[in-house]
């Protein structure tokens, strides 16, 4: 996960504790993406770099954590013999005794090691660090000049990396570089950085990674938006007996969520400051006195003086503590999921920990920039014992919502496809685009960008549908179903639906960046729980939904009540886009809405604001849903008009020339609207009383709000607003007579205001 120290690396297909083969379950799922690639995209792929040619990649890994990242990349190739020849080059820590000889996790894994060079100097301070890139130097050219790949693969930010990265250009070999474009604390970023400016292609994790190399002036073509390679692993992660795994680490009387794991490395910018907070993180650990599993840390300068610490403080043997050196990756994952809190300054933490919810406490500098979910609690100046102990009390035993900021488990299968659209005969001098492109301009090629996108769900009376919207708003795809009576069959088609959308988004080219619920009810959006429905949705009230969709798809789930999604749908690409100020109004079986004001959406103190339906327009009319008389949606809705149509018909006062009505179908609003169309004085009425009642509601509206605008939304909007402006230039003061009263334009606001919860936040969660 994290550099040398993070011992999260580990064997990529191990079946410790019963584990099933991780591998066979990847190769299982390219066979089937690259079955849907044209045979005549691959013959051109061929064709391009010779008929015969297959790609000689080299992989060089240096450490158990860039193990954890490469490995799926080199099953990846290694189960498409026909395009590729895999080269594995081994060199750093992997070799030293103290770290545990972690090539033989490769040899584990089965693949063939063509060198091992021994490349780390001992010291652990910054002139073994400089010693360490010019020995690597020094014996990987004639390792590069045995082995003449087409392209070497490159991991991260480590000195190693450096050197492999330096060797490769100076010897005109084509290097992908893997997590380029991110922003982290130390020398790190500065390493990072080097190797970007040296490598022909990238590969990156995040949106901002991307933006970062495009302004760094890599060329657009080159640059590929993939997720992290071992979030593959991650999301596919489902051990049943976890258990086993935490008692072997941790002791056979510990539960889940009730330990902590620390992984924290020196800052080799500021040795003596990081050095002291690893002793006050050790101090602020023994007085949590929460059972916890210490990683060494990694081999950078200044590790050798945190063991010191460890040792002083008694740690590897204090009853509270477990101290190792490695975790086998597999089983790391296990427990970083299953803790109460993880601890440190790991990448691990602010990086792959997101995917299972768990909280973070990240201390210091050394992950400054970097993306974080919400689970990441970040104590940057931890330079008193109390601090760190009461950011433990505060996040220890929380439960987050699923992140997938940095992957969604489809890394591989693009990084192979990226990989056979290299064109070995183009120019090996790279080009750099001068000057950098703006925010938010990218080019559309289909195997480099994909549209980022949100899963949209809408929870109606009658039916439940999941759609696959774009940012601009597209809905790529829509699904639909009858909604289920029972709490327990709703959810269980809501997940089924949200995986298949899910899993048909990669074919489509879109990145899901989480899910947003649109329901009716009242909503708790904090919580992502629905507090009481409506009578329409039966068996919801008190439903946390966020949870269970969270952790079955592994992404980020928003909830919020319907009204209130139809407002953010007219602010994000409705006739809202850009208004401070403005009330929408929904005409549909019910009536509701929401209110944005100064930009921001209003939910009020019990989460009842905008329930703008049950504006009460006569103190003696009719009965409304909710148990009062005289609401707007008693007047108004469609449940409202289709019994006075029912009324009318009983009394067969409805139908007039030109209708004709078969003797088994419903009578409803349609009905009636369609009878004042044609000339029925009772139902046209009907229908002007009822605007009347909107209208008066909307002025009550614009006496307490004061909106610019109102947007009238739903089936029945077209109906009414005309009634609408005639009350207002009749009841409301002159004040407020200007207001713009507008239909909306939006073929579906619902699932469109679902997406804009996720979109308006997803794309601006940046630490």
């Amino acid at each position: 996960m994290d550099k040398e120290g993070g011992r999260s690396a580990g064997r990529w297909c191990g079946k410790s504790f019963g584990q099933n083969d991780q591998y066979a379950y990847h190769a299982a799922e390219q066979e089937v993406y690259f079955k849907n690639l044209s045979k005549q995209k691959q013959k051109e792929v061929m064709e391009k770099n010779g008929n015969n040619h297959k790609l000689r990649v080299c992989v060089a890994t240096c450490n158990r954590a860039d193990y954890s990242k490469l490995a799926p990349i080199m099953f990846g190739i290694k189960a498409e013999p026909q395009f590729f020849e895999l080269d594995v080059v081994v060199l750093g820590s992997h070799l030293i005794d103290d770290y545990g000889n972690t090539y033989r996790m490769i040899e584990q894994d089965d693949f063939d090691i063509h060198t091992r060079l021994h490349t780390i100097v001992r010291g652990e301070d910054e002139a073994a660090m400089v010693e360490s890139v010019g020995l690597a130097l020094v014996k990987l050219p004639d390792v590069l000049n045995r082995l003449k790949p087409d392209i070497m693969i490159v991991h991260g930010d480590r000195f190693d990396a450096l050197a492999l990265a330096t060797s490769a250009a100076l010897m005109n070999i084509r290097i992908l570089h893997i997590e380029g474009g991110e922003v982290s604390g130390t020398i790190d970023d500065s390493i990072r950085h080097a190797i970007t400016k040296l490598a022909h292609y990238h590969v990156c994790c995040t949106r901002s990674a991307e933006q970062h190399l495009i302004a760094m002036c890599e060329d657009h073509d080159r640059i590929l938006l993939a997720g992290c390679p071992s979030y593959d692993k991650l999301l596919s992660a489902k051990n049943k007996d976890y258990m086993s795994i935490i008692r072997v680490w941790l002791g056979e009387d510990v539960k889940t969520r009730d330990y902590i794991v620390a992984l924290q490395h020196p800052v080799t910018t500021d040795i003596k400051h990081s050095i002291k907070m690893f002793e006050l993180t050790l101090d602020a650990l023994i007085s949590f006195n929460k059972r916890t599993l210490v990683l060494f840390p990694n081999v950078d300068a200044g590790s050798k003086e945190m063991v010191r610490v460890m040792r002083k403080k008694g740690i590897e043997h204090h009853p509270n503590f477990r101290a190792v050196k490695h975790v086998p990756f597999d089983q790391f994952i296990q427990l970083v999921a299953h803790a109460g809190c993880m601890i440190g300054n790991s990448s691990c933490g602010v990086r792959e920990v997101g995917a299972f919810g768990t909280p973070v406490i990240n201390l210091g500098t050394r992950q400054t920039g970097r993306e974080t979910g919400e689970n990441v609690l970040h104590v940057r100046d931890a330079d008193t014992q109390d601090k760190i102990l009461h950011a433990l009390q505060l996040q220890f035993g929380k439960q987050y919502p699923c992140s997938k900021i940095y992957g969604d488990g489809n890394a591989v299968p693009r990084i192979l496809k990226f990989l056979k659209s290299i064109d070995l005969k183009e120019p090996l001098q790279k080009k750099f685009c001068f000057p950098p492109v703006k925010d938010n301009i990218s080019q559309d090629i289909d195997h480099i960008l994909e549209t980022q996108s949100a899963l949209a769900v809408d929870l109606g009376g009658t039916n439940l549908r999941v759609a696959i919207v774009s940012m601009k708003g597209e809905i790529v795809k829509k699904y639909t179903q009858l909604n289920p009576k029972t709490y327990e069959d709703r959810l269980e088609l809501i997940l089924k639906m949200c995986i298949e959308a899910a899993s048909e988004a990669v074919n489509m080219n879109c990145r899901i960046l989480g899910v947003g619920i649109s329901t009716g009810g009242r909503v708790n959006p904090r919580e992502g729980i629905v507090l009481h429905s409506t009578k329409l949705i039966q068996e919801w009230s008190s439903v946390d939904l966020r949870t269970p969709i969270s952790d079955a798809l592994h992404l980020p789930v928003w909830v919020d009540n319907d009204g209130n999604c139809a407002a953010l749908a007219e602010r994000k690409f409705g006739h809202g886009k850009g208004i401070e100020n403005f009330v929408t109004l929904i005409t549909g079986t019910g009536i509701g809405g929401g209110i944005v004001h100064q930009h921001e959406l209003i939910h009020g103190s019990s989460f009842c604001a905008a329930e703008l339906g049950h504006i009460v327009v006569s103190l003696d009319g009719p009965e409304c849903l909710c148990g009062s008389q005289g609401c707007i949606e008693a007047y108004a809705s469609g449940i409202a008009l289709q019994r006075e149509a029912k009324k009318l018909h009983d009394e067969d006062l409805l139908l007039v020339e030109g209708m004709s009505m078969k003797k088994e179908e419903v009578v409803s609003a349609a009905h009636l609207i369609q009878a004042a169309k044609l000339g029925n004085t009772k139902a046209d009425s009907i229908l002007r009383t009822a605007g009347t009642a909107l209208g008066l509601g909307v002025v009550n509206i614009l006496h307490t709000m004061n909106p610019s605008l109102v947007i009238l939304s739903g089936v029945l909007a077209s109906h009414y607003v005309n009634a609408v402006k005639d009350v207002i230039n009749r009841q409301a003061l002159s004040s407020v007579k200007t207001v713009d009263v507008v239909v909306s334009n939006l073929a579906d606001p619902a699932l469109l205001g679902a997406a804009s919860l996720v979109l308006d936040y997803t794309t601006r969660r940046i630490y």
